[in-house]
């Protein structure tokens, strides 16, 4: 089994800055992509980013320029910096692995941005 657990979500004003962090643990022998998706209220979930094991990343729209995606290998660790945040960016930030090429979802983590 894989797990996924998320930290660092909470309440911001606009403009300000979070940074939320995946780790992975169980038995992930290959960690082929990780990402992040959100869900705000009344939305469906949607792509923000993604990292794949060689270090591509790709960006929604709605965030490039604002959030990046990095990772630590040695800490099987995805990491979303996000800065300039608007309300619009409210929502449940779930972490997602490819990992053994079956997909595994975080918890979710709250993110509040207030106008």
């Amino acid at each position: 089994q894989v797990q996924l657990v998320e930290s660092g979500g909470g309440l911001v004003q606009a403009g300000g800055s979070l940074r939320l962090s995946c780790a992975v643990s169980g038995s992930a022998r290959s960690i082929n992509r990780m990402g992040w998706h959100r869900q705000g209220p009344g939305n469906q979930r949607e792509l923000v980013a993604t990292i794949t094991s060689g270090g591509s990343t790709n960006y929604a729209d709605s965030v490039k320029g604002r959030f990046t995606i990095s990772k630590d290998n040695a800490k099987n660790t995805v990491y979303l910096q996000m800065n300039g945040l608007k309300p619009e960016d409210t929502a449940v930030y779930y972490c997602n692995c490819l990992c053994n090429w079956y997909n595994y979802w975080g918890q979710g983590t709250q993110v509040t941005v207030s106008s």
